[in-house]
Parts: structure tokens; C-alpha cells; sequence
């Protein structure tokens, strides 16, 4: 075990934050594009693109906090 009471921290903590980071930034990103009226995806529908990343976006940003309240 390590000082902070498990083996998992350091693994939970590393996950956390790729999901945290990756989720905000598709969320920023998109916003970006919605507001600049620019695709979000090139050859996909704009509306449907637009859905898809932010819901993919705000499920990454749950797990990374998920994961963090689970250290």
C-alpha cells in the first residue's frame, strides 16, 4: 500500500484527469465550433455532429469524475 491507502491511487488519479481533460476540451471545442458556425465534423450532418460530440464530451467529463471520486 502507498501513503495515500491504496495501490489503485496513482492509476484512478492518471484516468481521471485524461478523461477530464479529453471530455472539457471536445466540450470547448465544440461550443468553438457551434459558435463559428463551422462543422464539427466534416461530411457528418451539422445538428447530429454537434449532439453527438457534446454528448460523447460531457460522458468523458462524468467518468473522469467519477473516477476521481472514486480514489
Amino acid at each position: 500500500m502507498n501513503a495515500m491507502g491504496g495501490t489503485e491511487t496513482g492509476p484512478a488519479v492518471f484516468a481521471g484527469a485524461v478523461f477530464v481533460l479529453f471530455g472539457g476540451a471536445l466540450l470547448l471545442w465544440t461550443a468553438s465550433c457551434v459558435r463559428r458556425r463551422t462543422p464539427v465534423a466534416y461530411g457528418a450532418p451539422p445538428v447530429p455532429a454537434a449532439v453527438l460530440a457534446s454528448v460523447f464530451g460531457a460522458a468523458f467529463l462524468l467518468l473522469g469524475l467519477w473516477c476521481f471520486a472514486h480514489i
